[in-house]
């Protein structure tokens, strides 16, 4: 880290990294309130489709945290940005929330079960098996097959709930299809996210709770890499991975201070 370039832009998780289960995570507050006084750009990341981003606004002022709209970079936003520079309005079978197809409609891709150009697959808390039979139906018949994120599964009070990811599989198994994941780890978020504001990959840094997700597409997007022990990565378990971050902390209330 000594040879590396001053930081100059924050892209930083949202679940594991500033809130959990619904709370914010101390020090949260801090960091988000320096990182606007500064002028700095920064990103809060989610690789949860469902929500707009002002949606997840709304959401987080509940919580007391202030993040301004347009600081918020999903995974719903990364696959439009994506298939707008593939397939400029295209066409597309969307298994989704409104985060996923407003993003899409913003691009002006029409929302179809006639022929689309591709299936788009993102998160739901209402997967049903018609829609995942119509989607299998597509894809055999030539429509590309799209995936917001690859995360097997997300949390919920009540323990563990399938996500894209494991409905992902469903769908390869019965096509012999392997979608495209435009989210976390694809290093396409991060430099889609940083291209939004303006940032560099030299001068910028990732924050995040997971070392196969944030810390993966970080290091992948040449990028200075913050592990925070606030979410599900473990202290014990950094070194099953082949690679490691720039640093391990605490918690974000440990990087205030390098704002």
């Amino acid at each position: 880290m000594a040879d590396r370039k001053p930081i100059e832009s924050w892209l930083t998780d949202m679940d594991g990294v500033l809130i959990h289960e619904g709370v914010p995570i101390p020090g949260a507050d801090a960091f988000l309130k320096k990182l606007k006084e500064s002028g700095r750009p920064f990103l809060v990341l989610t690789n949860n489709s469902i929500y707009t981003p002002r949606d997840l606004h709304a959401r987080l002022r509940r919580m007391g945290l202030d993040v301004p709209i347009e600081n918020i970079w999903t995974s719903a936003l990364a696959t439009a940005k994506f298939l707008d520079v593939q397939r400029p309005s295209g066409s597309a079978y969307v298994i989704g929330e409104a985060g996923l197809t407003t993003a899409l409609h913003d691009i002006g891709y029409i929302l179809t079960d006639h022929e689309p150009d591709y299936v788009v697959l993102g998160e739901t808390r209402t997967y049903s098996f018609e829609a995942m039979t119509k989607a299998v139906r597509l894809i055999n018949d030539g429509a590309r097959f799209i995936c917001t994120n690859p995360d097997e599964t997300g949390p919920s009070t009540e323990g563990p709930l399938p996500a894209t990811g494991a409905v992902a599989a469903l769908i390869t198994k019965a096509t012999g299809k392997q979608p495209y994941f435009a989210g976390k780890p694809n290093p396409l978020m991060m430099r889609t996210g940083l291209n939004a504001i303006g940032a560099h990959s030299e001068t910028s840094a990732m924050i995040g709770d997971r070392m196969d997700t944030d810390v993966l597409a970080g290091m992948e997007a040449g990028m200075q890499t913050f592990l925070v022990l606030t979410g599900l990565t473990r202290a014990d378990q950094i070194e099953n991975f082949p690679y490691r971050p720039s640093q391990v902390v605490d918690s974000i209330a440990d990087l205030v201070d390098r704002i």
